[in-house]
């Protein structure tokens, strides 16, 4: 580190003084003059034909601009599926569907014409369940399919039937994943407009602004080259902007309608059942094992509920096979995972994009495996780790990997030598506990304490979902030294920008207060596929370092002349060009300067383009390297466990992640920390509940995610293995802290009280539930 000026340093993010004094403005400030409401009639019917729509009334209430229904969208499909539409002309497929729109002067107006709409529905017999709805003769979803299996992932390598047949140890088990969403601070937004050439101006909370572009233009039925995304601040997507919502065409339409601006801005209760949620899963999965402690089979069938529609979220099975087939080294292993439409709430993309679901199940089973075999489940671990320099039978191909050196740190740092068998009479509960949780209570007998590790493999360098996987920058210097980098990447609240602003100075030799960065313009920024996979600091870090890296060149040689020595005996450091080793040099912005002004002057400058050497899988055998670099991570978990109430407080985690090389280690800190709030909900809080295709909890009070107050110390361990096709070695860190949280503290809870829970979320009255059954089992005995 001691070699860098600004990489591995904890710099303040760019906007932070902007956005703690509120000065940050975010899409729900924005107004434009003659800004119009903008709302949405959703039909709340869960399958069902539109006989009518009466919008009589409502268009003639005072202030109402527009009232729009489905004949004004037309037949216009987008969205990765290709199967939805922005207002819903003839068929309901779930109780979200937009059905009508109006724009008004007002939010009084606008609510008021919401009421005077009258819709006829033919109701239709509805599937609430992916096997309900892929039995015999059940009613379709969409009419244009045979059935409605969207689609089957079928993968495989090695042979896993008869590697279950030579197998010493083998286990089955059934989990049950619930729906989980975003819930970011910030909810959806939209404001559109057209100027006078019927240009559309977007602004949108989107997280890929150039694939909205496209999305945009199916929906609306336009060219994609009269279509402009500009991203205000954003509060928060954790996945959530990664598809088009059809919210953000109706803003559109209701603009182009109105003739004014239309700002859509969802309440609460919208963005908990308009947007799209993690998706269920019901996965049987087993594992086995060779009596010398070596994992040799795996093999796993997932059941996921897509929907009314298909997105992005329908590419997660991908995910899970890879956590399935390449997390540890595997030599036989199976994935089969169908893809299902229902008349639920539609499900997409949410932060570990399927990690999360399988990393629970595959981690369980590790540890069950461990028991099985009589082997310490962390020397387990170690004995079947992946290792640098590899390639898994999947073809992900492995360069740094630092998962050992992650299972040590936690195991060490958690006090993994004080766990107790989950079958001793003697619990952490009778032994001194570590410093942060000395004021708990450890004498009560009925609380039962217990510690429990995961790991997680997660794609560090991009991963192509796409055609391309790529980032553009330029990189420009004024005369005055100031650097401006334009980059195609999304910032969405993670510090992305303050990032590819550290790599940029570190290479330019400036400090990181000397560079602006612009990104959030489609007409201004070259392209990139959107933030998503962990990917930004990685892809867009590359192509800044490459502009930067001709601007530097430029530069070193320009000064060469100036310093008359060769350009190769020059540094840039504290903005100055200087020769190495004596300290001679000139500063910056005066070479800069004199580039400029001079006889066939130049503005310095230069562009980068980074798409990784990676392929999309195969699309029959699903491998292939979809990634230029792998993070991997291990947590381990301290739980207490009240056995008369079935809670279970998590007293400390420890989370060591591989990143390849922190360029700001506080805010590799705050995304490993802020996974592991989202692990601790997903293991112990929080579940949409979904009934009927109704969302019943759509509010922060009833959707108990957890906050500061139930958080537990986390002590973060940044293990640093300087990936070579990384930007000063990092790799991307956004996913893997919430990967194998929830796995941790469910090994947790067993070793506490010695009960496997395979159905999240772990709440109390499911705890003491398992906990009756466990003593009526044991009565009967």
């Amino acid at each position: 580190m001691s070699d860098f000026s600004v990489i591995g340093k904890r710099v303040p993010k760019l906007d932070a003084l902007d956005k703690a004094t509120g000065r940050a403005q975010y899409g729900h400030d924005l107004d434009l003059p003659g800004t119009l409401v903008g709302k949405i009639l959703y039909a709340n019917v869960p399958h069902a034909r539109i006989v009518n729509i009466d919008t009589s009334r409502a268009e003639k209430v005072r202030g109402v601009k527009a009232v729009l229904t489905g004949k004004h969208s037309g037949a216009h499909k987008f969205g990765y599926g290709g199967d939805n539409t922005p207002l819903k002309g003839d068929k309901v497929r779930c109780r979200r569907d937009e059905i009508a729109a109006v724009a008004a002067m007002d939010d009084d107006a606008a609510d008021e014409a919401l009421e005077l709409i009258r819709v006829e529905y033919e109701e239709l017999p509805p599937l609430f369940s992916a096997e309900a709805a892929l039995a015999p003769g059940a009613p379709l979803v969409h009419q244009d399919r045979a059935d409605n299996l969207f689609l089957r992932y079928n993968y495989a390598h090695g042979d896993a039937e008869r590697a279950f047949d030579e197998a010493d140890e083998i286990i089955e088990q059934e989990f049950f994943l619930p729906y989980v969403t975003h819930a970011a601070m910030e909810t959806s937004f939209a404001l559109a407009a057209f100027d006078l050439q019927n240009r559309l101006t977007l602004w949108s909370t989107t997280q890929i602004p150039f694939l909205l572009q496209r999305d945009l233009s199916e929906a609306l039925g336009i060219p994609g080259r009269d279509i402009r995304v500009i991203q205000p601040v954003i509060g928060g997507a954790f996945g959530r902007g990664l598809d088009v919502y059809p919210f953000e065409p109706i803003c559109a339409l209701l603009a182009k309608y109105s003739g004014k601006p239309v700002r859509i801005a969802f309440t609460r209760e919208e963005e908990f059942f308009a947007t799209a949620a993690r998706q269920p899963a019901h996965v049987k999965m087993r594992s086995a094992a060779k009596r010398d402690g070596t994992l040799w089979a795996r093999e796993a069938h997932a059941l996921l509920d897509a929907g009314a529609y298909i997105s992005w979220g329908a590419v997660t099975p991908l995910v899970m096979m890879e956590t399935v087939a390449s997390l540890y080294r595997v030599p036989h292993a199976k994935f089969v995972a169908d893809v299902v439409y229902t008349n639920n709430i539609p499900t997409g993309a949410m932060r570990g994009y399927g990690n999360p679901q399988s990393t629970f199940f595959v981690e369980t089973q590790m540890d069950i495996l461990a028991e099985k075999l009589g082997m310490d489940p962390v020397e387990f671990r170690l004995r079947n780790a992946n290792v640098p320099n590899s390639e898994t039978p999947q073809g992900l191909k492995i360069t740094s990997c630092g998962l050992r050196e992650c299972i040590t740190e936690v195991a060490e740092r958690i006090g993994w030598e004080r766990r107790a068998g989950p079958n001793s009479e003697t619990r952490l509960a009778n032994t001194t506990p570590p410093q942060e949780t000395l004021q708990i209570q450890t004498r009560n007998p009925k609380i039962k304490r217990g510690i429990g590790i995961a790991c997680t493999l997660n794609v560090g360098g991009g991963a192509r979902i796409y055609r391309s996987d790529g980032c553009g920058a330029t990189v420009k210097v004024d005369d005055f030294g100031r650097v401006t980098l334009i980059s195609g990447s999304t910032e969405i609240g993670q510090g992305s920008e303050t990032a590819l602003a550290q790599i940029v100075a570190e290479t330019l030799g400036v400090r990181v207060d000397d560079v602006t960065v612009i990104n959030s313009d489609t007409s201004v920024k070259p392209w990139d596929v959107g933030t998503h996979a962990s990917r930004t600091t990685f892809i867009a870090g590359n192509a800044a370092w490459i502009a930067a890296n001709e601007v530097r060149e430029k530069i070193l040689d320009h000064a060469a002349q100036m310093l008359n020595v060769p350009a190769n005996q020059l540094e840039m450091r504290d903005r100055q060009v200087r020769v190495r080793g004596d300290g001679k040099g000139v500063a910056f912005d005066k070479v800069v300067r004199a580039m400029h002004y001079r006889e066939d002057g130049i503005v310095v400058s230069g562009t980068g383009w980074y798409d990784p050497p990676t392929k999309l899988v195969d699309k029959h055998t699903y491998k292939g390297n979809i990634s230029a670099a792998y993070g991997f991570g291990a947590q381990a978990v301290e739980v207490e466990v009240d056995t008369e109430t079935g809670q279970v407080r998590v007293l400390k985690i420890v989370a060591a992640h591989d990143v390849g090389r922190a360029i700001n280690p506080m805010y590799v800190e705050g995304q490993i920390e802020g996974g592991a709030q989202m692990g601790v909900g997903y293991a112990l809080t929080e579940e949409l509940q979904v009934r009927e295709g109704r969302v019943l909890n759509p509010t922060l009070l009833d959707y108990r995610m957890p906050t500061a107050l139930d958080m537990p110390p986390i002590e973060s361990v940044i293990v640093e293995t300087a990936d070579p096709a990384g930007p000063f070695g990092a790799k991307g860190v956004g996913e893997m802290g919430g990967n194998p949280t929830a796995a941790a503290i469910a090994n947790a809870v067993y070793n506490a009280i010695g009960i496997r829970l395979n159905h999240l979320p772990m709440t109390g009255e499911r705890v003491l539930r398992a906990l009756q059954e466990k003593e009526r089992s044991a009565a009967q005995a």
